[in-house]
């Protein structure tokens, strides 16, 4: 049996058999169309479950979504969320206060899985480098201008996504 081994791996290094296959391997993707995208012009698709900049919803009326329920405030395991409430004269809450530390965040989409509302998301951008700290503390303006600017991506997200849900 040595001797088999010996011989076989005599006759790869003498025939080249690697070296060839890998040769076939890179004729092969030559003539295939390059799938090297130009970043910055070019961006490759998403999954509807990617986790990306947060943004707070608004119905259609134009008001805001969140119901202070405070859940997403409760599951967040590095506590990066902070909530504070008040009743309006209607007799419904809503948010005050709704800042989250983008510093303490590590993306893991349980305040958007415990939302009752979907009010709170993780959208579609994930091009948002700050200069300073000071500007990954998001507050509610903030959050509900993200959800304006990205409503129809979020959206669309959400509807490819509900049946999994």
């Amino acid at each position: 049996m040595p001797k088999r081994n010996k011989l076989d791996r005599f006759a790869r290094s003498f025939l080249l058999s690697e070296l060839v296959a890998g040769f076939i391997l890179t004729f092969k993707y030559m003539l295939k169309k390059p799938v090297t995208i130009n970043y910055p012009f070019e961006k490759g698709p998403l999954s509807p479950r990617f986790r990306g900049e947060h943004a707070l919803r608004r119905y259609a009326n134009g008001e805001e979504r969140c119901i202070a329920c405070k859940l997403c405030e409760a599951i967040c395991p590095a506590q990066a969320i902070t909530i504070e409430a008040e009743q309006r004269a209607d007799g419904s809450r809503r948010t005050t206060r709704y800042d989250i530390d983008m510093t303490k965040c590590i993306f893991c989409g349980f305040c958007q899985e415990a939302c009752p509302v979907d009010a709170i998301v993780e959208g579609p951008n994930f091009e948002y480098a700050v200069e300073t700290r000071e500007e990954l503390f998001y507050n509610k303006d903030k959050l509900l201008a993200n959800g304006d600017r990205w409503e129809t991506a979020i959206a669309a997200n959400l509807k490819a996504d509900a049946e999994y849900r």
